[in-house]
């Protein structure tokens, strides 16, 4: 699967500079199966010769999201992808600059248009999205938008697929010579985790997919980087488990690297989630939120990528629970927090509020970033067209998942509950858990 991708920013410098929109189109090589267009607020002014060249002004992002808060989309967007562009390091070098300042190491194999063309189609005068695109009769649609030229390039690889049908075929240089070619055709197009081995059995890698297919094609034909090419090499076997359920391969994909550790996953899963809310009581008995980054030791009641995010996050909270900025470390000064002078806040921060009150609204803050406390199973696709898959919450805590035959078990809870398989709890389970609750990602819910 491609991505094709094309941004605008505020210049032509991604260590100085930020995007001002991002357009994805999800393009399997005959169609596009999906897109992804959105505005970003790059947090600086917009310099007038770029509002005079793409139309974007200082009032047009003054309401679109931060990056930080559609990182995930574009994650999600490109997962299992190759990242494309026209004159693809442009795109991909800003997007992986905005992903390092979240703490975030990016990474996408890559294919170049530009590249790609003066290798297919040789003989234009430029190769330049506008001139190549006129060469090629190909109408753009609002150009020097995101969306308009990405869905251009999405017609100029179209053209160059047809021209060179290998370029979806898969590298064979380099692999490690003990690892059977013939599995990269009967891989599964279906949800799942996948690990590769070396020599000996043991597992360099624990990834998982929506396509296990795409994702571990993707992985043999990145040869961008020394640590891609060492892995490749390195890959003797590859085994894989079918979940039929996204949500069930990210729980297990989670488990399997904390029970494997395997070395090719380390540094990746280091820098997943760096910072977290933590709470603590005061001499005074107030209860004290907190952002921090997180330790190995303690479990913080919630996660995020970047303080920008948890700092959003924690500003939320404030408001909606009527809690003090200076207890929630948000509001540093002498005296009052800024909220107390504008009646959001009830006096805790200068002691007119009474511990006791203002810690049954913390507590009901903390309440809400947990899993519902009552009993519930979550049901999801399952491996196959007659079979479902089952997540257990008991009391707010993750216990596991399995499978089960909808004709045999129905809606007996009983049947269905002898189905899981027993799992461990922790904060990544519950972000898992939370994210896909959160985003309705799940057939049915039963509370019990």
């Amino acid at each position: 699967m491609y991505a094709v991708i094309d941004i605008e920013t505020t210049g032509g410098s991604a260590l100085h500079e930020k995007i001002t929109e991002i357009a994805i189109f999800l393009f399997d090589g005959e169609k596009i199966t999906g897109e992804y267009v959105t505005l970003i607020n790059p947090e600086k002014a917009i310099p007038p010769f770029i509002t005079r060249l793409t139309g974007i002004s200082d009032e047009t992002v003054k309401d679109a999201p931060k990056f930080y808060e559609v990182a995930r989309n574009i994650i999600e967007a490109t997962e299992d992808c190759i990242f494309v562009g026209h004159n693809v390091l442009f795109d991909y070098g800003f997007v992986k600059h905005e992903f390092k300042q979240l703490g975030y190491n990016y990474k996408r194999p890559v294919l170049c248009t530009v590249k790609l063309a003066r290798k297919l189609m040789p003989g234009f005068r430029s190769y330049s999205l506008g001139n190549l695109c006129n060469s090629l009769g190909i109408q753009i649609e609002d150009r020097h938008r995101a969306a308009g030229d990405a869905r251009a390039t999405v017609e100029v690889l179209r053209r160059l697929l047809n021209i060179d049908p290998s370029l979806h075929g898969v590298p064979l240089d380099g692999l490690h010579p003990a690892l059977n070619k013939d599995i990269f055709s009967s891989l599964p197009s279906t949800a799942g985790v996948y690990y590769f081995h070396d020599e000996k059995g043991s597992i360099l890698y624990i990834g998982k997919s929506r396509d296990l297919r795409a994702r571990i094609l993707s992985h043999i034909s990145n040869t961008n980087g020394s640590r891609a090419l060492e892995l490749r090499a390195g890959i003797a076997s590859i085994s894989y488990e079918e979940t039929g359920s996204e949500l069930i391969a990210l729980l297990l994909e989670s488990d399997e690297i904390k029970s494997h550790m395997p070395p090719f996953n380390r540094a990746q899963r280091r820098t997943l989630y760096k910072y977290g809310i933590q709470s603590f009581t005061s001499q005074g008995g107030y209860k004290n939120l907190q952002i921090g980054k997180l330790t190995s030791s303690g479990e913080p009641h919630y996660v995020f990528t970047s303080y920008e995010e948890a700092s959003a996050f924690m500003s939320n909270l404030c408001r909606r629970y009527s809690l003090c900025q200076k207890l929630c470390g948000l509001y540093h000064n002498q005296g009052s927090c800024f909220h107390y002078s504008v009646g959001q806040c009830k006096g805790a921060c200068i002691g007119e509020e009474a511990p006791n009150e203002y810690n049954l609204r913390v507590a009901a803050a903390l309440g809400s970033m947990k899993l519902p406390g009552e009993n519930m199973l979550i049901i999801d696709r399952g491996r196959s067209d007659d079979e479902k898959s089952a997540i257990l919450v008991e009391n707010g805590r993750y216990i596991g998942f399995g499978w089960f035959d909808p004709e045999y078990a129905g809606n007996d809870l009983t049947s269905i509950r002898e189905c899981i398989r027993p799992y461990t709890d922790n904060r990544d389970t519950q972000q898992i858990i939370r994210s896909h609750l959160k985003n309705k990602k799940i057939h049915k819910l039963i509370r019990f």
